[in-house]
């Protein structure tokens, strides 16, 4: 579903929904994000991060993104706070089970990919330790950012691997039960918000290809310096999910 980018002072005058997004770079909060609206087809503005503007700031709450506006409701930054939201104005397709157990998993699912110590969470902190300590990875200024937005603590850069590793052998090891039941889905045999969380934060560890996903050339190269643990999790149905997912249900190419 095509979205808008729109001037940061027409979106905040506008009513319905309005998210501020990271421009350029698959930012896989943001890409999980528009995942969501996108398989809801609920229309929305787009507004690129400034995160120098002050105003933009003080209207958001936030100097990252993505962060969901809706109406004049509190803005909204956290993923599940974003997936709640589309539930709300576009209950089908649900992405959330109705049953209290399918719906516990995958918001225990998506807390491991998406939360505080989760995939995304660890493997940027992943690259940060790299960057910071001579490896291939983000450009300095990047990573030195970086570091303090995801709470970088060099002390602990031996557990972000493991979480990175444990949590993609967990993913991969889901996805071949569910392929011996008869489902490319991780939970059930319908797709679930767990299953875009999934597609899309496989961009940090390994980006789709340029011609789907174009993104500066530095960004990619950081992107995909995963060392030989990491690499070693990638089982190649990880990235057959991500890909029958984005075929099947997202759009390509991405639009950044």
């Amino acid at each position: 579903m095509p979205f808008d980018y729109v001037s940061f002072e027409e979106a905040r005058d506008r009513k319905g929904l309005r998210m501020v997004v990271v421009p350029g770079v698959p930012s896989p909060w943001g890409e999980a994000a528009k995942g969501i609206l996108h398989t809801k087809q609920i229309p929305w503005v787009a507004v690129k991060l400034d995160q120098s503007n002050d105003a933009m700031a003080e209207w958001t709450g936030e100097r990252s993104g993505p962060v969901a506006i809706y109406e004049d409701e509190a803005p909204r930054s956290g993923w599940a706070e974003i997936l709640l939201l589309a539930e709300r104005l576009e209950p089908s397709p649900a992405l959330l089970p109705a049953g209290p157990a399918e719906r516990a998993l995958v918001f225990g699912l998506s807390h491991e990919i998406c939360g505080e110590m989760g995939l995304g969470w660890c493997a940027r902190n992943q690259g940060v330790h790299a960057s910071l300590t001579g490896g291939a990875g983000f450009p300095k200024p990047a990573a030195q950012y970086l570091a303090e937005k995801y709470g970088y603590r060099p002390e602990e850069a031996e557990l972000y691997g493991h979480r990175v590793v444990d949590i993609l052998e967990m993913l991969a090891g889901r996805l071949h039960e569910q392929k011996a039941a008869g489902s490319p889905y991780l939970i059930g045999h319908d797709l679930t918000a767990v299953d875009i969380y999934s597609a899309t934060f496989a961009a940090i560890l390994a980006p789709l290809p340029p011609e789907q996903c174009p993104m500066p050339e530095p960004m990619r190269a950081a992107f995909e310096s995963n060392d030989a643990a990491t690499l070693k999790a990638l089982d190649p149905i990880f990235l057959e999910h991500r890909d029958f997912v984005y075929a099947k249900h997202l759009e390509l190419p991405l639009s950044l």
